[in-house]
C-alpha cells in the first residue's frame, strides 16, 4: 500500500492492516523519541519527517516495509549493521517477521540530523 492520498501520518497508519500498522507506528515514535524538533509531514505520499530539511521517510508495501534514509552514503556507511536486510541506495527494507532494531533506527536519525544540520551550517 503506497502513495495513498492522505493528509497525515495518522491517515496513512489507519489504512495498513493492523501488524503494520502497528510496526510503522513504533518506527514513528522511535523517530520522534530521536528527533523531537522534526516536523511530521507526508512527502511523495508517504510518512516523512523534517528536521533542517528532510531527515527520514517510510511506507509499508504489499511484502515489506521502508525506511528511506535519504542519503547513499548512509545505507554504504553502515552495511554492516544493516546485514541481513535488503538495502539500495537510501533505503532499507524490513518485514514485519524482522523488524529494524530501535537502536538502529534512532542511530540513523541521529546521523541524519547531523547531516542536516552540517549541510544547514554550509548554507549559511
Amino acid at each position: 500500500m503506497e502513495k495513498l492520498p492522505v493528509k497525515n501520518i495518522d491517515e496513512y497508519l489507519a489504512f495498513q492492516p493492523e501488524k503494520v500498522m502497528e510496526a510503522l507506528e513504533n518506527l514513528r515514535q522511535i523517530i520522534r523519541e530521536t528527533a523531537p524538533e522534526a516536523e511530521e509531514v507526508i512527502s511523495y505520499g508517504i510518512p516523512a519527517f523534517k528536521y533542517q530539511g528532510m531527515l527520514v521517510y517510510f511506507a509499508a508495501y504489499k511484502k515489506h516495509c521502508s525506511l528511506f534514509a535519504g542519503n547513499g552514503a548512509l545505507t554504504e556507511q553502515m552495511q554492516e549493521e544493516l546485514k541481513g536486510y535488503k538495502t539500495s541506495k537510501g533505503t532499507i527494507q524490513f518485514t514485519i517477521e524482522k523488524p529494524l532494531p530501535d537502536e538502529l533506527v534512532r542511530e540513523i536519525v541521529k546521523i541524519r540530523m547531523k547531516q542536516n544540520e552540517e549541510k544547514m551550517k554550509n548554507k549559511k
